[in-house]
């Protein structure tokens, strides 16, 4: 993908849907996800539908992003009803990439038909590894033969692009099992592959394992096992676009390359986030709080942030240098290669100066980076004038 190609995804418009029911809860996970709630899924997508209806007309929508949470948890049917709500209110283009979350353990062939025949026509599973073991430490509901069986689903059922989440540096992990992970994978053909350190996030209960005792994820190990990835896949055909993400050309995540491209994007549902008008808003996270304000006619925003002079800036980079082609070279590049934390991070290679664009070198400092950014502080611009 090519800087111009990458930038173009700032005039695109997209939507994010969130689905928050899950069958159970991964200990790791710190999203807005309910398990065993399956009696509110109707309420819930009327809700949605609702909450759609209501908000401000916009053009047709050019990737939509059905995440979770499980979206292949619920009736397809249900998710129907939100494509029409959504296609009813801002159209969607002939060419959308519409995208949803499944796990391996709901997609059979009768699922995967019915979800395409709705207009879905690309699914990320969450297979996260092929390793027994390293799957019931991660707290999840297959086997490794589900994850093939349901790729398999989805390409009889037409899917035109089909993706594989994996997580590396689970203490349970082996250097050859997360090899077989990846090889296995790749034996798939996937179009996309995400791969994700495991995080230990504040409140889960993996976090309050780790703090009685249980083995935390090394960084070693995932700095390890992470640059095995990018090799292995870009053996395999696939090009890394982002920090975490890579895929054959053409069949990078659209919905993705509009938020890194500081593009718009609307966010229906609890806990959603969403960008339009400069504003970066957030929703209601509670899943019966959201329900009951969108019932009483009341909004489902939480809060929102207006962003506007230099953090407009600030915010470009921020998103943009996720992205392998990086940022042009604007004023915020500028104050970043001006500052002390940029002189260093440039000396050390961390960022490279690349014609007109300031890229991220070295991928696994990426958070480095960002904690630069943040500190930049606006020029100073002189207010004196000539006598």
């Amino acid at each position: 993908m090519t800087p111009t190609q990458a930038d173009g995804y700032s005039r695109s418009s997209a939507a994010y849907v969130h689905v928050p029911f899950c069958t159970s809860i991964c200990p790791y996970c710190d999203f807005a996800v309910v398990a065993g709630r399956d009696d509110l899924a109707d309420r819930y997508v009327a809700a949605v539908c609702s909450e759609i209806s209501n908000s401000e007309p916009w053009r047709p929508l050019e990737a939509i992003y059905f995440g979770g949470g499980t979206p292949s948890h619920v009736d397809p049917s249900l998710l129907g009803l939100v494509l029409d709500a959504l296609a009813l209110k801002h159209g969607i283009a002939v060419d959308a990439e519409v995208s949803l979350e499944a796990n391996p353990e709901d997609f059979d062939t009768v699922r995967a038909t019915s979800l395409h025949g709705l207009g879905f026509n690309r699914v990320s599973f969450g297979a996260q590894s092929f390793d027994p073991g390293v799957l019931v430490a991660l707290g999840r509901g297959h086997q490794s033969g589900e994850i093939e069986s349901s790729v398999r689903a989805a390409r009889e059922a037409g899917f035109e692009n089909v993706s594989l989440d994996l997580i590396y540096g689970t203490p349970e992990e082996t250097t050859d099992s997360w090899n077989d992970t990846l090889s296995r994978a790749i034996d798939l053909t996937p179009d996309h592959v995400s791969c994700y350190a495991l995080t230990v996030e504040m409140g889960t209960p993996l976090s309050r394992a780790v703090r009685n005792g249980a083995e935390a994820p090394d960084p070693d190990t995932q700095a390890d096992r992470y640059e095995y990835a990018d090799a292995v896949l870009g053996v395999a055909g696939h090009t890394r676009y982002e920090v975490s993400n890579w895929s054959r050309a053409g069949y990078e995540c659209r919905y993705n390359l509009t938020v890194w491209a500081q593009g718009e994007y609307e966010a229906y549902g609890n806990g959603a986030h969403g960008f339009r008008n400069r504003r970066r808003f957030r929703n209601i996270r509670r899943l019966e709080a959201y329900v009951d304000s969108i019932e009483n006619s009341r909004s489902a925003r939480a809060g929102e942030e207006v962003i506007e002079g230099w953090d407009v800036e600030l915010d470009r980079l921020f998103v943009g240098l996720r992205r392998v082609v990086g940022v042009a070279t604007g004023e915020g590049t500028m104050a970043l290669l001006d500052s002390d934390d940029g002189r260093r991070l440039l000396e050390a290679g961390v960022i490279v100066r690349d014609q007109d664009r300031l890229k991220i070198a070295k991928p696994l400092l990426t958070d480095a980076v960002h904690r630069s950014v943040i500190a930049l502080q606006p020029p100073i611009v002189s207010t004196e004038t000539n006598a």
